[in-house]
């Protein structure tokens, strides 16, 4: 058994597109270790790089007017909810459910208003979030020694249960899924499917100790070096289940 800590990382500023990440994140005073694991909300990846969307700036087409009147919705919100859209698959008053470039299945495309910097503007997810999440964890390398692991964050709704749970959208460094089949339980049975998501658990855990209305975008975690591995691994793009394995598309 081990011991699993979380806290914020306290007095990270408001990001800004071109803002080195890494130096604003080890400016707040942390000391990490090998084997730490941080966890970042993706909208200050997102400032970092310049994935802010001004609504001014977006001009709908007919497809956008038309679900904007339908859902009551801004349609240059939902324009830019369609340009970030791999494709729609599922659609009710008020609701967009969209697969992404990445291949997550989310709500709007990822494509979100809240704490956003400004009125009238959009956080999109990054281009490559495993790639932001890699550039991360070799900028902190570079500069302290230490190679935490990175998971970049944010908040999925799950077709099996009400409410959002934070997801790993990003990840370097750390295991991905645990599997057990094949291991034996505790009454001496072989597991059959279990296999752990460590990576979403970790932003899961992570997001209880985040306050949603304050610059509490990064968690330290402790208590999982077992997981955290020398190589980036992967990614999160690992964790996406093919359209054609997908019981609800």
């Amino acid at each position: 058994m081990s011991l699993l800590s979380a806290a914020p990382l306290l007095g990270l500023p408001e990001v800004r597109p071109g803002d080195d990440l890494a130096e604003l994140l080890l400016a707040t005073g942390v000391e990490l270790r090998d084997g730490d694991v941080l966890c970042i909300a993706h909208k200050v990846v997102s400032k970092a790089e310049g994935r802010i969307v001004a609504l001014a700036d977006v001009e709908p087409g007919e497809r956008a007017l038309a679900i904007g009147a339908s859902h009551g919705k801004d349609p240059r919100h939902v324009q830019v909810v369609l340009d970030e859209a791999e494709t729609i698959v599922r659609e009710r008053p008020g609701v967009l459910i969209c697969r992404t470039r990445h291949g997550f299945v989310c709500a709007n495309a990822g494509v979100d208003g809240s704490n956003a910097g400004g009125a009238d503007r959009l956080i999109l997810l990054p281009i490559d979030p495993d790639a932001s999440a890699r550039a991360l964890r070799a900028a902190i390398r570079e500069r302290t020694g230490t190679s935490p692991a990175i998971v970049i964050t944010d908040s999925f709704g799950r077709a099996w249960r009400r409410g959002q749970c934070e997801t790993a959208i990003g990840v370097a460094g750390l295991t991905l899924i645990e599997d057990w089949q094949g291991r034996i339980d505790g009454d001496g049975r072989e597991l059959q499917a279990t296999a752990i998501a460590i990576a979403d658990e970790a932003a899961a855990a992570a997001d209880l100790v985040r306050s949603k209305d304050s610059r509490e975008p990064a968690i330290l975690l402790r208590g999982l070096a077992h997981h955290v591995r020398e190589e980036d691994g992967p990614g999160a793009a690992d964790l996406v289940r093919a359209a054609d394995e997908d019981l609800f598309l």
